[in-house]
């Protein structure tokens, strides 16, 4: 069902943007950078076609990906529905059962699947779509199942849905490009000289999520061929008041 579902979710998105992988590795250094067997795949978040804009990223690399995504997601029509069959694990923030993703992500691992989040957590807020700061999620996860984590850089997402309806009805003779990189597997535990079946500390957790981070941003730079205003993502205190509660 995933790869018909992809099948169809390939041709829709070829309709209204133009989705470029990069063309200059041949397929063993694909399979290094998409290993196979258990994986947590990254990347920035501008729009909110950028769950199905991944998924599909990772199936031309050879990897199903199921990504964990905000429940909004899947009240959207027709990403929703697709959202629920494609098996992505909805997530709650901000409930007291937004932890149940990670277990049912964990699960899916232990199972040799692929899972995808952003680990900004939402849209970025920077007018330039420059990441914000991530949170932990991601590295935690990977601590927690001992899984690696490949950054996917995204450049032009937020061209293919900003603009609502109208947008998408314009992409159909337009076809924005949305150009990807793809970054090499990194280990977290040896990135922060963490020994096996050792727990990490916040501090250590925070300063992995941070370096992590760096990665994928080092890509983005890349893509675009600019600077990042900061190399681990923007404050998200920035575009965002303080919360009494936070």
């Amino acid at each position: 069902m995933y790869a018909v579902l992809a099948g169809i979710v390939g041709s829709v998105l070829a309709l209204i943007s133009r989705v470029q992988v990069e063309r200059q590795r041949g397929r063993s250094a694909v399979a290094a950078e998409l290993p196979a067997g258990r994986l947590i795949v990254i990347s920035n978040h501008t729009s909110y076609a950028d769950g199905l804009l991944l998924a599909l990223v990772c199936r031309r690399h050879g990897r199903s990906l199921r990504l964990l995504a905000t429940a909004g997601v899947f009240k959207a029509p027709v990403i929703g529905s697709l959202a629920r069959k494609l098996g992505f694990i909805s997530v709650d923030r901000g409930a007291s059962t937004a932890s149940t993703s990670l277990d049912r992500a964990a699960e899916a691992l232990a199972e040799g699947e692929a899972i995808g989040l952003f680990p900004e957590g939402r849209l970025t807020r920077n007018p330039q779509k420059w990441p914000e700061r991530a949170k932990t999620g991601a590295v935690r996860l990977a601590l927690r199942t001992d899984t690696p984590i490949v950054p996917v850089a995204m450049e032009g997402a937020h061209r293919v849905t900003g603009g609502g309806l109208a947008t998408v009805l314009t992409n159909i003779i337009r076809r924005p490009k949305v150009r990807t990189r793809v970054g090499r597997p990194i280990d977290v535990r040896s990135l922060i000289d963490l020994s096996p079946g050792v727990e990490a500390t916040p501090d250590q957790v925070r300063a992995a999520a941070d370096i992590v981070m760096e990665r994928l941003i080092d890509l983005i730079e890349e893509l675009r061929g600019e600077s990042a205003p900061d190399p681990i993502g923007v404050p998200r205190e920035t575009h965002e008041p303080t919360r009494s509660s936070q």
